[in-house]
Order: C-alpha cells, then structure tokens, then sequence
C-alpha cells in the first residue's frame, strides 16, 4: 500500500474510532426528565434520598441495575435513579462560581450574561472546546465547555 494510502486509512481509522468514542461516551449520560427527581443511596424507592435534583439536571451513567441507573454527577457524588426519569436530552450544570454566556464560541465574542454555579442549561450545538447552550427561559449563547459538566 502507498504512504498516501496508509495515511488515508489510519486518518479514516482514528476519526471512526473518535467518533464512535464520543457517541459512546453520550450514551453514557442521562438528564432527569420529571420535574423534581429523588437520588437515592440504593436501587429502591425504599432506600434513603441522598439528594433531589430539578429538570434537565445531567448525570453520568456507571451502571444499571433492572429499571435502576447507577449514577454521578460533576461532584463525583454517588447516587441511584430509577430510568424511567431519565431522557437521553443533552444538557450541562454550570460547575464554576460564574461563567460568561457568550455571542459565539470564542472568548472575543460578546457577553451576553453570566451564568451561576448549578445552573441547567440544555446542549445545543459544540464548537471545538465551546458549547452553545439555551438557559431556561430560552437565552442562547456559548459557553467554554470546561466550565460546564456534561454533554
């Protein structure tokens, strides 16, 4: 096979592999669906609530139990929801003090606002490390994707 070739296959080969990556790695998050959800420290809606989380609020999926999702969010705090609360919705929580809400993706676009520490925002679109997002209420803008947890 020709270099040329061989450049074009691996290139081919490293960008399937990245993607299949990243749709795997969406696979493994979930956002809560109802409009206040309980978390809970056992797969059972006997066990105690560890927390309760608002709609849209993403987590990261580490494993299933039957109707019951083993999950984190950007705290690394453990907890367990019963799937049929979950949609497969792509949002991000605010995980800094502040963050400016930007025009475009890129810190030479003008700030539209700031967003808060916990803030839901729901995943429009991705450009290189920057995220368009809609806040609730239906503001869009960008934000850098390293100040917000999710996908």
């Amino acid at each position: 096979m020709s270099s040329a070739l061989s450049r074009i296959a691996r290139t081919l080969f490293l960008t399937t592999a990245l993607a299949s990556a990243a749709l795997a790695n969406a696979a493994d998050f979930v956002s809560i669906k109802g409009k206040s959800v309980n978390i809970r420290e056992q797969p059972t809606t006997q066990s105690a609530r560890v927390w309760e989380l608002s709609r849209g609020y993403p987590l990261q999926v580490l494993k299933r139990q039957g109707d019951w999702l083993q999950v984190r969010d950007f705290e690394e705090t453990l907890g367990w929801v019963y799937a049929p609360l979950t949609v497969k919705t792509a949002h991000r929580v605010v995980k800094v003090e502040t963050a400016n809400l930007r025009a475009g993706p890129g810190t030479n676009h003008k700030v539209l606002g700031k967003l808060v520490q916990g803030e839901i925002l729901r995943t429009l679109a991705r450009s290189g490390s920057w995220v368009k997002i809609e806040r609730d209420g239906g503001q869009q803008g960008w934000v850098s994707a390293n100040l917000a947890w999710g996908w």
